[in-house]
């Protein structure tokens, strides 16, 4: 497994990671026992950043990757998150407190049954809190010994570089797929300029991309992707058009569409990496084998051509939800 650089600092992290918010049933069920042996058999095959986050099932996910890297904490680097709020408070939506900071660490260390985090994320941007105090607590817990590295989510531009003054951000986290594009754009410029990495969550399209999705009836009755708008009404019938040129070139190359999603977005960067969800080893190993998948000049321009930066229709999330990104 080749590695990237995280960021501004000397860690090293496989230049594809392992998501696991989907182990705790989110987009539909999923099996513990298989979960552990997919994060197991992602650290056998060289694939050590592992993301959570203590609002997945209300902090079982990080339970259940606690117990996965139970014996193997060396071969892992766990990524995790504190601050999205919006399941309990939909209000607020986020808790940037410092006091909140602390207390939300201390608990995820004890879950993940770990003595550091190695990369700790602020998942939602606190509106009514300063991040220059969000992240200063955050910095307190670097010089504590608790964390090694601070990364942000769904953040804008401003709030990096904000942040990036009171302390280093090795990492933000956000959506980057052949139908989520934003980034290329308006983040990742930013990230490249104070040498920041790009942690892309959903880069096969929450699914999408990937080919199984073909209409309502491809969902689960109890998947919250039914609360999306990008996975609703006429705006999922003309999303589905999305997977025709993708398959088009994974027949032409031997592979799997997924795969070919996630080589486009390995194929953005070495400051990028992708962290596909996985519940199933078969999908791992998929997602893996995309890494040796080059895709040449000439293909990068034909999936361009024909999924242009603004072919999604619908929201990346419920209205409801929408303010709490890029903030």
């Amino acid at each position: 497994m080749k590695t990237r650089r995280l960021g501004n600092s000397d860690a090293r992290i496989s230049e594809i990671g392992l998501g696991c918010m989907t182990m705790t049933g989110i987009y539909g069920p999923a099996d513990d026992a298989e979960s552990i042996a997919t994060i197991q058999a992602a650290l056998d095959r060289g694939v050590d950043f592992i993301d959570t986050s203590d609002a997945y099932g209300g902090g079982k996910n990080e339970e259940l990757v606690g117990k996965a890297i139970a014996g193997r904490r060396d071969s892992a680097f766990i990524a995790t998150k504190f601050g999205n709020i919006y399941a309990r408070d939909p209000e607020r939506g986020a808790d940037g407190r410092p006091e909140y900071v602390r207390e939300a660490c201390d608990k995820s260390l004890q879950r993940l049954g770990i003595d550091v985090i190695d990369l700790y994320f602020q998942h939602r941007v606190d509106r009514q809190v300063p991040i220059e105090e969000t992240v200063g607590a955050m910095k307190d817990l670097v010089e504590a010994g608790k964390v090694r590295f601070l990364g942000l989510s769904e953040c804008s531009t401003d709030t990096l570089r904000r942040a990036h003054a009171v302390h280093p951000i090795s990492a933000i986290q956000s959506e980057l797929s052949l139908w989520t594009q934003f980034a290329l754009n308006e983040h990742i410029p930013v990230c490249r300029e104070l040498d920041v990495t790009y942690v892309a969550y959903s880069p096969l399209g929450r699914g999408m991309l990937t080919g199984a999705i073909r209409g309502d009836a491809d969902l689960p009755e109890k998947d919250r992707r039914r609360e999306h708008p990008r996975f609703q009404g006429d705006n999922l019938k003309h999303n589905v058009a999305v997977i025709s040129p993708i398959e088009s070139l994974a027949k032409a190359k031997g592979c799997t569409p997924a795969q070919v999603a996630l080589a486009w977005v390995l194929a953005q960067g070495d400051d990028i990496v992708p962290i596909p969800g996985s519940k199933r080893l078969d999908h791992l190993n998929q997602n893996i084998a995309a890494t040796e998948i080059a895709l040449t000049r000439d293909e990068l321009q034909e999936l361009h051509d024909s999924i242009p930066p603004d072919f999604t229709a619908g929201s990346r999330y419920p209205d409801a939800q929408m303010w709490t990104v890029d903030a």
